[in-house]
């Protein structure tokens, strides 16, 4: 299938006292000078913490990079319906068995070193990826041989259509003549990035970054010239900055919603639907999670005695929506949903009877405390939260009080950013409140193997990329494997009963507990740039820390006026 072909399927440490503008001032560099500086974005991600540097596209800690200083060979939009958009890719066609995919690659590439991009940077990162396991995050097998300078054939044993949009499209190609001198590329931080992106390192510190224009660029040096990351102390931060006009794009609550264009002028809001929010469990004991989550009977009786609609009110002021236990999107992926779940969307209201009824008919006996226990073992866990994050803080606090009601005690934990990331990564949790974000392309067969299939987590103590759960279940494993084998143009019928049989899996087993449909909400400066995504032209889902969709942002913003 060639690029013109249309592929038709389906945020711990406060910085205290100190301010934006005082650290506009103390960047130096290219990053401009005050927050007002017309050629500078000031982006806000809601990190709650002081940066700490990496720049490797491939590592879970990466702060910035994908899209911006390395490029994919394509863009695939995950918003809407989109044909691909070529990045370091032009074209791209399928044989008739989908076991051979030939690219052709975009010509007169340079590296922001000077040295020129070809086919061999392509096959060096794809062998890169098949060989490294912390990278190899969908099981790409493909052997790649390099045709000519601008050509390259990726062959398959058995048909690979699914793995076109993620090797494509969220495979990052890096520089051969510097990655094939790295002895561990899974922990290099790549201080000093070389990219082919529009955007090229500029300056860092730990309280703030900033990337600038790359005058060589091969579509043009872009006409926003630096973009600075600055970090807060939270969402209250970040709201306090974008009142005072101190940040131009932030991605998060704020208060009064509703409001926010009539309160904030020359700035506008965009709420779009697409992660979604769960409680991350530590699911699997065989893979060395312990606690009482481990128990499919607690994931299920929390799932069961949840109050979705206050949480929805008190926490993200009634921007989210309703959640599929099956975990395909109800609206976009409407077609998907199966018949055969047993609540094709979670209850918004809590049902305590069937929490309560699940826990005992497993063993469980509420203690005089009231709180169910087993073997001695009272049902209480305790829930990691970034410290700052405002809405998952309040929404934890909300379900602890919540589930004390069902015999269920949650113990709230806050930490840093990295603390938490790294706690999820490596299995070191019980619960954390996080999203699923969605996969390369706009169908749920992403989500399932990203985060519910065995090949992509680890034992615990070793980082998963990214199933945190440790889920493990064979049958879902077969069903996202005969997935990848279909071309997605044949039709949904002969996938549906491969996601049929994953749903009905992972809403019995529940190894996330799905809480709501995350309405994500970005707030931008259109008074002082122009080219901002809408409603009705949604070319990227605008969220700052989506990536590489953010890039495809930067690539279209420009000072306003001109």
């Amino acid at each position: 299938m060639s690029l013109h072909a249309r592929w038709r399927r389906g945020r711990t440490a406060a910085i205290g006292t100190v301010t934006i503008g005082l650290l506009a001032v103390g960047c130096g560099g290219s990053s401009g000078g005050s927050s007002t500086d017309p050629d500078t974005l000031i982006v806000y991600t809601g990190l709650a913490d002081d940066w700490q540097r990496n720049y490797n596209p491939y590592s879970p800690e990466a702060i910035e990079g994908i899209g911006s200083i390395y490029e994919p060979l394509f863009f695939f939009n995950n918003a809407r319906q989109d044909d691909p958009a070529g990045r370091l890719g032009t074209e791209y066609e399928w044989n008739e068995d989908g076991t051979e995919l030939s690219i052709t690659l975009r010509e007169g590439v340079k590296w922001s070193d000077g040295e020129d991009f070809d086919a061999e940077d392509v096959a060096f990162t794809f062998d890169l990826v098949r060989e490294t396991p912390a990278f190899n995050s969908f099981g790409f097998d493909g052997a790649t041989e390099v045709v000519d300078e601008s050509h390259v054939v990726v062959s398959f044993e058995t048909p690979a259509y699914m793995d076109a949009p993620q090797l494509l499209g969220k495979s990052p190609i890096v520089p051969e003549h510097i990655w094939s001198g790295i002895e561990t590329p899974e922990t290099d931080i790549m201080a000093e990035p070389v990219g082919t992106g529009p955007f090229v390192l500029s300056d860092f510190k730990p309280q703030a970054f900033t990337i600038s224009a790359n005058p060589d660029y091969w579509d043009g040096e872009p006409q926003l010239k630096n973009i600075r990351y600055v970090a807060l102390s939270g969402n209250q931060a970040g709201a306090d900055a974008l009142a005072a006009g101190e940040i131009d794009w932030q991605t998060g609550p704020v208060p009064d919603i509703a409001n926010f264009e009539a309160n904030h002028e020359g700035y506008k809001s965009i709420t779009i639907p697409m992660n979604q929010m769960v409680l991350v469990t530590c699911a699997n004991p065989e893979l060395g999670c312990e606690g009482p989550q481990t128990d499919p009977a607690v994931r299920q009786a929390i799932f069961h005695a949840l109050d979705r609609e206050t949480l929805n009110s008190l926490a993200f002021q009634d921007t989210a929506s309703e959640i599929s236990p099956g975990f395909a999107l109800p609206e976009r992926d409407a077609a998907y949903v199966s018949a055969e779940l047993e609540n094709r969307t979670a209850n918004m209201s809590p049902d305590f009877a069937q929490a309560e009824e699940i826990l005992e008919g497993a063993g469980y006996v509420k203690g005089g405390d009231g709180i169910y226990a087993k073997d001695g073992v009272k049902v209480e866990m305790s829930v990691r939260v970034v410290a700052g994050w405002t809405d998952y803080i309040t929404a934890v606090n909300t379900m602890s009080e919540q589930l004390t009601e069902a015999g269920i005690k949650l113990n709230v934990s806050q930490a840093s950013w990295n603390e938490v990331t790294d706690a999820r990564n490596t299995g070191n949790f019980e619960l954390a409140i996080d999203s699923l974000y969605p996969g390369a392309s706009p169908d749920p067969y992403y989500i399932y193997y990203q985060f519910f299939h065995s090949q992509s987590t680890k034992p615990v103590g070793e980082s998963a990329n990214p199933n945190w759960s440790r889920y493990a279940n064979p049958e879902v494993d077969a069903a996202i494997e005969a997935l990848s084998e279909l071309n997605p143009e044949d039709g949904q019928e002969a996938r549906q009963e491969f996601y049929n049989t994953i749903q009905s899996n992972i809403e019995r087993d529940m190894p996330y507990i799905p809480l709501l449909v995350g309405g994500t909400t970005s707030q931008f400066n259109s008074g002082k740039f122009s080219g901002w995504p809408t409603d009705v032209n949604l070319y990227a889902f605008p969220a700052v820390w989506s990536r590489p969709d953010q890039a495809e942002i930067y690539r279209s913003l420009k000072p306003a006026g001109e």
